[in-house]
């Protein structure tokens, strides 16, 4: 298993924050787009992997991320499935940094679910979750990156 988010993975991640973004912006709550990515996908992937299971992806994809971007050291998966944490670094850190390591977490958690149940089911199930959120090619079943 490699210990690097691929580019793929950190596109698909971007354009999943992009998404949340808004939606942080919007609720004037300060948690981070990637925080509201982790929880919409643990909605989707509790009932197919369990908390526990959930909970193990995402500890992993952490530990994962953390190797590359050493603020989220501080982020925490709790015990329901959820993060913490990132509330006692945000003040030390500039946007880009925040945004290079949600977007390394996130890449990390979606290419783990690719590598256990494969791309197309990945797909599947982040559309069923972000229907209006296009990935390219990856859609199709090329596989291949315009």
């Amino acid at each position: 298993m490699q210990n690097r988010a691929t580019a793929r993975h950190r596109e698909y991640a971007r354009r999943l924050l992009a998404e949340e973004a808004a939606v942080v912006k919007n609720s004037r709550v300060g948690t981070s787009a990637a925080f509201h990515v982790c929880e919409k996908l643990r909605g989707g992937l509790i009932p197919i992997l369990g908390i526990g299971g959930f909970r193990a992806l995402l500890g992993r994809a952490l530990v994962m991320a953390a190797k590359e971007v050493r603020w989220l050291n501080a982020v925490r998966v709790q015990p329901d499935g959820s993060l913490t944490g990132l509330g006692e670094v945000e003040a030390q850190l500039s946007h880009e940094e925040i945004t290079n390591g949600e977007t390394i977490l996130v890449a990390h958690l979606l290419g783990l679910l690719v590598t256990f149940v494969g791309e197309a089911l990945t797909l599947r199930l982040v559309r069923n979750v972000w229907p209006e959120v296009s990935f390219g090619d990856a859609e199709s079943g090329t596989g291949e990156k315009s």
